[in-house]
């Protein structure tokens, strides 16, 4: 038996070596990515939908605050309240602006704690927290009571 092997020079026949492949098969590529495509259209309704809670309850604990902060109220009709002073809604941009341009003790921007009636309308806050953006009140507490399990 004998074996034939290739000669190191001379011709090659037919079969002789052949040049490099320079394409590239997209074809993995192409279903990789239908497949995460599929993915994320199944998982972004979900995402939108999220879970329903009940933001007003909250187990966090208090912060700390070193200084008193400016308490905005919102009733459950929409009624206004810097402190215990009821705000008739157009003097409240003036009042907000006012109250920017003040520094609090510490030469710093005053902090604003936001307490929002559970039956209130979402539209209404965003609202006010918009007001208090636009006027440059960006340090805004959000106020909740706590849980009613105790955790």
């Amino acid at each position: 038996m004998a074996m034939q092997l290739p000669s190191s020079g001379g011709r090659r026949g037919r079969g002789g070596a052949r040049p490099p492949m320079a394409e590239i098969n997209v074809t993995p590529f192409v279903d990789v990515m239908l497949v995460l495509l599929i993915i994320f259209m199944v998982t972004a309704p979900l995402l939108v939908a999220g879970v329903p809670v009940e933001l007003p309850e909250s187990s966090a604990k208090p912060l700390e605050q070193e200084r008193e902060p400016v308490q905005i109220s919102i009733e459950a009709s929409g009624q206004v309240y810097v402190g215990e002073a009821a705000v008739a809604d157009g003097a409240l941009p003036a009042l907000l602006d006012d109250l920017a341009a003040t520094p609090d003790s510490a030469g710093g921007e005053p902090q604003v704690t936001l307490r929002a009636d559970r039956a209130l309308d979402y539209g209404r806050v965003m609202q006010v927290m918009g007001e208090l953006n636009r006027a440059g009140l960006n340090k805004v507490a959000l106020v909740t009571t706590s849980s009613s399990d105790g955790t």
